[in-house]
């Protein structure tokens, strides 16, 4: 039998293959090893024996494994309807949905509440779900420069006399920066200019605010923004995020959001380990306060070295080194040291901001971090200097 030529979608993506290699940007998965930098474990919950206790009474008392359907037909459950109600209350708003992932609230959310002639300006470092559920909806973006309350202003300015619905979107924690958003100006522009505000609480929840309840709980803005989306799948060492809102943009999300509408629902005895998480991270005061302290030292340390760790304020601290090379070149170098990182490359972070992110957990000790950053100083210092023929580095 003749070999089957290779279509013209297959060439295009091995073409696009061997460019990403080209450019130092083609993925691969690999498992951590080490101590884990790349992880959003972020209050060292995923290995708790609690958690694991509860997954498997909740798995022991099921009725059933299966989600069996959607939950419009046969995959609602009352557990999932208690597990809403204990998130609104953790959020501070009237309602709360369930989604199987943090991408699927956030697409199902903006796709659904966004039409044709509203206009939703979102900041420029906005993670891929914003994005993606900004463009489905079709509205009219207009994309500010990352925490530039001034170019937000203008653009609300001059959408004011605009038929259409306004609505700021913005992370609370940028997920690749590190930094927090200014959200006083963005509820008193939101105020100003008669538009919403919905937040993305992901890098947030468990780990800033009253009972790891967020930055908008924190800055008492509950009842001032449209909704709050607050995942699972990291400080809460589980999966799925909550939309949280009114009563009637749940209602809403029930009938119009095509990624809630159009999922199975999750296995019933899942909700059992997020509510453990849930009281867990309620409880966790003394990992948020490590958390801070060894987050801090390595950003003091980062400082006091001259190593770029951009705006970061949090447990998210970025190295940007430029380009792609560079930053596989360190991400190996404390592979080998025993630390697990990985390169953040373009697309999901713009060209020539290529970068090491570090995601601090509450398990990492200080002399772990003091040790981190002699691994990062030396290769910094080694890539600044001339190189050989080869001048990969240079």
């Amino acid at each position: 039998m003749s070999e089957r030529k290779m279509s013209t979608l297959g060439s295009r993506i091995r073409q696009e293959l061997e460019v990403l290699s080209k450019r130092s940007e083609l993925r691969t998965l690999d498992l951590p090893g080490g101590i884990n930098l790349c992880s959003n474990d972020y209050l060292g919950l995923a290995g708790h024996l609690r958690l694991k206790l509860a997954l498997i009474d909740a798995v022991a008392r099921a009725e059933r494994v299966g989600g069996t359907g959607s939950r419009l037909l046969s995959g609602n459950h009352r557990v999932w309807e208690k597990l809403e109600a204990e998130f609104a209350d953790f959020a501070g708003t009237s309602a709360a949905l369930y989604f199987g992932s943090g991408y699927a609230a956030n697409v199902g959310l903006l796709s659904a509440i966004l039409k044709p002639g509203d206009t939703v300006f979102s900041d420029s470092l906005n993670h891929a779900s914003l994005i993606d559920g900004i463009r489905l909806s079709r509205a009219n973006r207009y994309i500010y420069p990352h925490g530039d309350v001034d170019a937000l202003e203008r653009g609300l300015r001059e959408m004011r006399a605009a038929s259409g619905a306004k609505v700021i979107v913005t992370e609370s924690v940028f997920s690749m920066e590190g930094d927090i958003a200014p959200l006083d100006k963005l509820v008193q522009l939101a105020r100003d200019y008669g538009a919403e505000l919905m937040v993305d609480e992901a890098h947030a929840t468990g780990v800033w605010g009253p009972q790891g309840r967020g930055i908008v709980a924190e800055r008492g803005y509950e009842s001032q923004v449209l909704a709050v989306v607050h995942t699972c799948g990291k400080a809460l060492a589980s999966a799925g995020g909550f939309v949280c809102s009114s009563r009637d943009l749940k209602d809403y999300l029930l009938n119009r959001s095509r990624t809630f509408i159009y999922s199975t629902a999750l296995p019933p005895y899942f909700a059992g380990q997020i509510h453990e998480a849930l009281e867990l991270a309620r409880r966790a005061n003394s990992e948020r306060d490590r958390l801070s302290t060894v987050a801090g030292a390595l950003r003091e340390s980062f400082a006091a070295t001259k190593i770029d760790c951009g705006r970061s304020m949090t447990q998210i601290v970025p190295i940007v080194l430029g380009s792609n090379e560079a930053a596989l070149h360190v991400a190996a170098r404390l592979e080998e040291s025993g630390f697990a990182v990985r390169a953040i490359r373009p697309p999901t972070v713009p060209e020539g901001t290529a970068r090491l992110r570090l995601s601090l957990t509450s398990a990492i000790s200080l002399e772990e971090i003091r040790r981190l950053v002699g691994v990062v100083v030396k290769e910094v210092r080694y890539l600044k200097q001339p190189q050989s023929t080869t001048g990969a580095y240079a």
